[in-house]
């Protein structure tokens, strides 16, 4: 028996393997978390269950299989489920109208976040990682495409190289025909289609933004798929040849999704991580959530790095344009059609993050805004031609965008009793803790063996935090009126000549944290005036420890508001490329590459005798199944290594940078190589971050101290981020969700 298949020994059972033993595991398993969540303990003999419940699941958390991952999951719901049974039934005695109202508002907080957790565990429950399926030897059989990439403000230098990639597509070139879109109608972009044979469309108006721009397209070509590139994510040469034999071979299929994948650091991982290995904001959703709804049958459409079946999209009228999230919107409609969908977990194409925090912010608002709009107006949950599975995971990806209300409530409800005096909850402090503890506890360690390749522990409270207060107006606005909101485009690369604290992106936070420290201070004041084992000194000690927890999430917040400056216009990539480096004189040095760019490249090489400064070189690179060759120029040449800048003369040259930083096949086999979770460690790095606020000639601690400097203003955009909040064990346990909800790209 391999390894994998003992480790998975029980999901390989005769009993699990069958119909009558698999409906049969399900009742037993209802018949003991029904007795788990509704048996009434006393406060004493729920302390033990909880202890019990704790060093089982560090028991199963030692076992490896994904069997024992979903016995972490289940046990995770189950305390869960018992907790927000206990909140309930056992805590709801008000006395004031003020206590009612937030007691009352995190409870149904509460509640969500639950919610939230149980149907992200069922989501995510057995990852469906998809292989591609080779095409027919016969190139006759392949058929034709039209690659769209949509352009509206953007700048001719972050669509040139997904132009040039895309022209270089290994496809037969009588199947291929790209096109740029482009809203804008620029007369330099019309140029420069025309000088690399590339296709270009504009129409009379902007109506209904990029789906009207697709929907126009349509109406132009005849390919029988459609590939949609965002135009600065840039295709790898195998992006049509590793997704098109699944939609060869399942005429079912109306798409097949790959994922987002980002090559520069977003403002988290630039301004917050600093250094430490996290895993981008993204991964979790393109590299688990995404894999789960492809086992349900429910993968969506992310807007770009996919390829739809023509007869699909037209047969639903096109692109939807009455939402800003159209993508999505997209593939529900053609699912309730009676399409199937498909994920294929490889990245084959890479784009620029959002580079500015208030960027970040506002793509994330388009995002909530156009989940909730499709909420509103087509609920999943109702949709016909979809099962009950494929319904959850539609539901879930716009469910998950009501989370800034319920962040909000999590974040302040230490302060009703820290400011207020206010007990949110019927019970006594050791009772809260005895049913809230398990519940965080839990959910975070079986999050973190579900999750811990793609999410570090706690930084979704984080992402959250960031965006809760901005979202909060634009969740109610939508909810009560679904048809307000426009499509925006987010501004991509440029530079930064000074780091500066971005005040107008975590102004709302500062608030919040000042408001924080305020409870957290008169937090210690009421443990130094109560005497200690009353109720009064635990119910200020387990307010204090919450409310320092929500203050330590907001204020690592704050800290990705500090923009580092940023003077590289071309981002770094890593990458591993054989090559040669031949000098003016005729010789030629073997080389490696250490990394890339489209503007230079790092390589070990030895440097030769009698080098002249400044000389010209040509870089030949190996991309696969062929070579490119990259005038160059030495910047600076030590003993084993060398620093050149390109100097393309022509289009051709671009395009060669563009297959050999780009366009490689294996590009990016190595975009979820991040370490493995570890809650604690992760607890400790997120302190880490935060301590960086208040090093001395900080910019947050020069504005505390000595005023602030003037900040540059960055443009406005567009874009959102994950998880259900930690559960508080004090004035108002939350429910601390793993972070696994459907974030949309």
């Amino acid at each position: 028996m391999s390894h994998q298949h003992r480790r998975d020994w029980l999901a390989r059972t005769p009993l699990a393997r069958t119909r009558i033993g698999g409906i049969a595991m399900v009742l037993f398993g209802l018949s003991i978390a029904s007795t788990v969540v509704l048996t009434p303990l006393s406060a004493e003999q729920q302390g033990i269950f909880a202890i019990g419940g704790f060093l089982l699941a560090l028991l199963l958390g030692r076992i490896p299989g994904h069997a024992m991952t979903i016995a972490l999951a289940a046990l995770s719901c189950m305390v869960s489920l018992r907790y927000i049974f206990w909140r309930l039934s056992d805590t709801l005695d008000y006395t004031g109208w003020v206590q009612t109202f937030l007691g009352t508002g995190l409870l149904l907080a509460e509640i969500y976040a639950v919610v939230a957790l149980v149907i992200a565990y069922v989501q995510n429950a057995w990852p469906l990682d998809r292989k591609p399926v080779p095409l027919p030897d016969d190139l006759a059989e392949w058929p034709s495409v039209d690659v769209y990439i949509p352009s509206y403000n953007e700048s001719l230098d972050i669509v040139k190289p997904t132009v040039l990639a895309a022209l270089a597509l290994d496809w037969p070139a009588d199947k291929l025909n790209v096109i740029v879109l482009d809203d804008g109608r620029r007369p330099e972009f019309r140029e420069f289609c025309a000088k690399v044979g590339c296709g270009y469309l504009i129409r009379p108006d902007n109506k209904g933004a990029k789906a009207g721009n697709i929907n126009h397209a349509l109406t132009k070509t005849s390919g029988e798929y459609i590939t949609i590139f965002d135009c600065d994510h840039v295709p790898t040469r195998a992006f049509l040849q590793l997704t098109m034999g699944w939609m060869l071979r399942d005429k079912g299929l109306c798409m097949v999704q790959t994922p987002h994948h980002f090559y520069s650091p977003d403002p988290f991982e630039r301004n917050l991580a600093s250094g430490e290995a996290v895993p981008n904001e993204s991964l979790l959703f393109y590299g688990l959530v995404q894999m789960g709804n492809d086992f349900w049958g429910a993968t969506f459409f992310c807007g770009s790095c996919a390829v739809i079946r023509r007869t699909a999209l037209e047969g639903i009228g096109g692109v939807p344009t009455s939402t800003v999230t159209e993508d999505c919107h997209a593939s529900l409609r053609m699912q309730k059609a009676g399409w199937r969908t498909a994920y294929l977990r490889i990245p084959l194409a890479a784009g620029l993050a959002t580079e500015r925090l208030m960027l970040h912010i506002g793509q994330r608002l388009r995002w909530g805004r156009g989940m909730i709009q499709i909420l509103r107006t087509e609920n999943p949950l109702t949709a016909p031609s979809l099962n009950w599975p494929q319904r959850l995971c539609y539901f879930m990806a716009m469910f998950h965008f009501l989370f800034p209300l319920p962040r909000f409530v999590f974040l302040t409800a230490p302060l009703a009793w820290l400011l207020l005096g206010e007990n949110v909850i019927a019970a006594s402090p050791l009772a809260i803790l005895a049913y809230a503890g398990p519940h965080i506890l839990h959910s975070t360690m079986a999050g973190s063996r579900l999750q811990g390749h793609v999410r570090h522990s706690f930084w979704s409270e984080i992402y959250e935090a960031v965006l809760a207060v901005y979202l909060v107006p634009v969740m109610l606005a939508t909810l009560l009126d679904p048809r307000k909101g426009k499509f925006n485009v987010t501004d991509k690369g440029g530079t930064l000549q000074e780091g500066y604290f971005d005040l107008r992106a975590v102004g709302p936070n500062m608030v919040l944290a000042g408001f924080l420290m305020i409870g957290v201070l008169w937090g210690f004041v009421g443990i130094i005036t109560h005497a200690p084992g009353s109720l009064e000194f635990q119910a200020y000690a387990l307010n204090l420890f919450w409310g320092t927890l929500c203050l330590i999430t907001v204020l690592a917040g704050l800290a990705v508001g500090r923009e580092r400056r940023q003077v590289r216009e071309r981002a770094r990539v890593g990458a591993e490329v054989r090559g040669s480096i031949r000098l003016a004189d005729g010789r030629t040095v073997l080389a490696g590459t250490r990394d890339l760019s489209l503007g230079g490249a790092a390589l070990d090489a030895p440097r030769p005798e009698g080098l002249a400064t400044d000389c010209p070189v040509t870089l030949t690179l190996d991309v696969g199944g062929g070579s490119v060759d990259i005038p160059a120029e030495v910047l600076r040449w030590t003993e084993q290594r060398v620093q050149l800048r390109f100097v393309p003369r022509n289009l051709e040259d671009e395009g060669h940078v563009v297959r050999a930083v780009f366009g490689r096949a294996d590009a990016w086999v190595d975009w979820d190589d991040v370490r493995r979770d570890r809650p604690l460690r992760a607890f400790l790095e997120v302190m880490r971050s935060v301590s960086g606020l208040f090093r001395g000639g900080s910019q947050f601690s020069q504005m505390l101290g000595l005023g602030m400097r003037k900040a540059p203003q960055p443009r406005a955009a567009v874009a959102m981020a994950v998880a259900a909040p930690p559960a508080s064990p004090a004035a108002g346990p939350a429910g601390a969700a793993p972070a696994m909800p459907a974030v949309p790209p």
